[in-house]
């Protein structure tokens, strides 16, 4: 559908898209830098950018790609597709109480595509799409630099002319290699804004289509704009930011194809002026087109609302103090201050961080705070630029500061803490659309110094450096996001106060096993958030397994006295109260974390052990039968209740369950070994033979399963072998309980065999 409206008061005007790059001066004129044409500028670019995180494609899953991918359900072929729509990112209901509310379906769904293609989690082909996606982001801003730097104009066949090729080249590839980017590509996560930018510039790039004037000779295209309400619907669908291109397309309308004056049309509206027609609001379609997007944008956000719910997001306030503080001149001087610092983060991306939360960056509570200098200096710079942008007479002035300004801050909303209370404090994540404002202004900086300077070659090799000096940064930060040791170490130098940092690291130390040093930065976890029960949990549950039981039970007495439904926490603290024998409270502590977690298999499974310790036998069967109906391949469970009723007797039912669990999990050699056993006193020989084969088979240096079998043999008669895997078991373990007895009364037999035989 095309939409034809004529000017009665201007016949003979041309589209003003048409004459824009006749009327104003060429941005390139005054820059000095590379002229390529187009197919090559982009190969450039597409080039550098994918230099810059190359590295990063054979990286782990690190931080949040944990919680999102790898233990996200949503990604896997089980799942019927159509949870995805009623899911948040992290796979938790929408509905939920505990859902952040980040509705992002779409990304999701590519994430289960990678999943299934790689046939599991390999993180190589998510991190590979991560790339590619940030180098066809990278080639769209040529295009999309030409438009906001160049203007809009197409020749006479209708094709789109770059009249600002060398400043859009110089733009795209500062955007290219700017290190803030780093998180999103080479963290997996990130594709949530990769995608969303993707379908952003795509509107974008729609909305302009929608003024390429056709053979009839009609202003604009219906159809193209409601493609680019579509498109930045799908923007939204991958990431919450992807909304504001709609207000962008309008704002680009008003002053690039309108080509109103701000100031002009707000004296008008301020005086009433009876010529308001004639500042451009009703000419060429604009108030049609607005329209257009304003209902698109509203029917999104009330699709958006509805199936989110009307809760807000649950956060705490370490994930975000400013937004929890009393004053609301504490709140304005702090997000003032988050402000000043995604600024800094875009002129100088030196210091980077996974995470800025939990005392990075501690409050602002008086203005004697030296920090308020940064606030001035932000509002110094924003006033100064508005009121060029409003202000100057020169009209190509105007506009692009206008428009870099809108990308700048507009894409920013979302993450502003304006409207809704975020879950961060700084995340350089949020800044990947924002940075598109600001290439542009560093562009027309850039150019505007080219004017003045006499020597503009030296001007252009000090850009050269700062592009030279992102792309190693660029690439020196993809490495630190390829591990999680790497990432969380590098962020103890920019943010040594972030108590997030120092438990990561601690994590991290303690997977790999070295407890020692995990609990030294885990005490000082607590030392700087002293409120952090994660951390409290984790280092409780390392002096449980040092044996320092009372330590830890203070500890963890302490999380849940702080974060009383905090299930994880009851549980280590009734495995210790357990070992300390104090078995009627660690009792109570394990039904308080079922209380709090009702699907809970592991807390079954210790409750069982603590029923078993107390002969009640019933009670920790119906334990572990729980555990494993809550979690059908929890191997351990599975185990205790073999055991359990292989040591009670009841050969007959511990077969019948050993049967079951083998179902579930068929190469558990644990199992094999434990339903072996069972098989072996049934007098099941052939079929325990078997098992207890394969168990050795899958893991061949147990000694008790050699052992065990030997022991069979030996029942069987087959002495032979009996004695063959004694040897076994005593080499593997020389301390191995009751094999060197076993072994020893075997060979007695075999001798008096060997005397009767002489």
């Amino acid at each position: 559908q095309i939409f034809n409206q004529h000017n009665a008061e201007a016949p003979n005007l041309e589209p003003a898209f048409r004459r824009m790059a006749q009327m104003e001066p060429n941005l390139d004129h005054d820059v000095s830098w590379f002229l390529l044409p187009s197919y090559w500028a982009k190969m450039v670019v597409a080039l550098i950018s994918f230099l810059c995180f190359a590295n990063s494609y054979d990286g782990d899953f690190v931080f949040d790609d944990s919680e999102a991918i790898i233990n996200n359900k949503d990604l896997r072929a089980e799942t019927p597709l159509g949870d995805l729509w009623y899911h948040d990112f992290w796979g938790s209901k929408l509905s939920s109480n505990t859902s952040h509310k980040s509705y992002r379906p779409l990304t999701v769904l590519t994430f289960r595509i990678n999943y299934l293609f790689a046939g599991g989690f390999y993180p190589v082909g998510f991190h590979v799409i991560n790339i590619i996606l940030h180098c066809a982001i990278s080639v769209l801003m040529v295009d999309v630099f030409s438009i906001l730097l160049g203007g809009l104009q197409f020749s006479n066949k209708g094709r789109r002319l770059n009249l600002a090729p060398k400043s859009s080249l110089l733009a795209a590839l500062l955007f290219a290699v700017h290190p803030v980017h780093t998180e999103c590509v080479a963290g997996i996560v990130g594709r949530a804004d990769l995608l969303c930018a993707l379908f952003f510039l795509l509107s974008f790039l729609g909305y302009c289509k929608a003024f390429k004037e056709n053979k009839e000779g009609h202003t604009f295209s219906v159809f193209w704009v409601l493609v680019s309400v579509v498109l930045g619907a799908i923007a939204m669908l991958c990431k919450e930011q992807g909304i504001t291109i709609l207000g962008l397309n309008a704002v680009f309308d008003a002053l690039v194809i309108n080509k109103i004056n701000l100031l002009e049309l707000i004296r008008k509206l301020l005086y009433k002026d009876k010529s308001l027609e004639n500042a451009g609001l009703l000419r060429k379609g604009l108030l049609f087109r607005i329209t257009l997007l304003m209902c698109g944008g509203a029917g999104i956000l009330y699709i958006r609302w509805r199936i989110m719910g009307t809760g807000p997001p649950a956060f705490t306030e370490v994930d975000n103090p400013a937004s929890f503080a009393d004053s609301l001149f504490v709140r304005a001087i702090n997000y003032n201050y988050y402000y000043s610092l995604n600024a800094w983060l875009l002129l100088c991306p030196w210091w980077l961080c996974f995470d800025w939360s939990m005392g990075c960056i501690p409050l602002i509570k008086s203005v004697s705070d030296w920090r308020i200098i940064a606030l001035a200096a932000l509002w110094f710079c924003l006033i100064g630029l508005i009121c060029q942008a409003l202000c100057s007479e020169d009209s190509h002035k105007r506009r692009i500061l206008t428009l870099g300004l809108g990308f700048l801050i507009i894409p920013f909303l979302p993450a502003s803490n304006l409207f809704f209370r975020v879950g961060f404090v700084v995340a350089e994540r949020v800044i990947y659309l924002p940075s598109i404002g600001y290439c542009i202004l560093f562009t027309y900086g850039f150019s505007l110094l080219s004017k003045q300077a006499k020597k503009k070659k030296i001007l252009a090799v000090a850009v050269l450096g700062i592009l030279l000096i992102n792309v190693m940064r660029c690439a020196l930060r993809s490495s630190q996001w390829r591990s999680e040791e790497q990432l969380f170490r590098s962020a103890l130098s920019v943010c040594p106060l972030n108590a997030k940092v120092h438990y990561n690291v601690g994590k991290n130390l303690a997977d790999k096993g070295n407890q020692s040093a995990a609990i030294k930065y885990y005490r000082e976890a607590v030392r700087l958030n002293p409120k952090y029960v994660h951390a409290m949990n984790n280092l409780g549950n390392i002096l449980k397994e040092r044996n320092e039981l009372h330590e830890a039970e203070e500890l963890l007495s302490l999380a849940v006295q702080i974060q009383p439904d905090f299930a994880a926490a009851w549980m280590n603290l009734g495995i210790v109260q357990n070992s300390l024998r104090r078995f009627e409270e660690a009792e109570q502590s394990y039904w308080t974390a079922i209380k709090h977690r009702k699907k809970y298999p592991d807390c079954y499974y210790n409750l069982g052990r603590l029923y078993a310790d107390l002969n009640r036998h019933i009670d920790a069967l119906n334990a572990w039968r729980n555990a494993t109906v809550l979690k059908p391949e929890h191997s351990l469970a599975w185990n205790n209740m073999i055991i359990l009723l292989d040591n009670t007797g009841n050969l007959a039912q511990a077969e019948a369950v050993g049967r079951e669990a083998l179902e579930l999990i068929p190469n558990d050699h644990s199992l094999m070994f434990s339903l072996a056993n069972v098989l072996g006193k049934s007098q099941k020989y052939k079929e325990s033979e078997a098992l207890f084969l394969k168990a050795i088979k899958a893991n061949p240096n147990a000694a008790s399963y050699h052992g065990n079998l030997a022991v069979l043999y030996h029942r069987w008669g087959n002495l032979d072998l009996a004695k063959k895997h004694y040897e076994v078991s005593l080499k593997l373990d020389p301390m191995a309980p009751g094999t060197k007895e076993n072994y020893n009364l075997l060979r007695r037999k075999l001798e008096q065999l060997q005397k009767k035989g002489g």
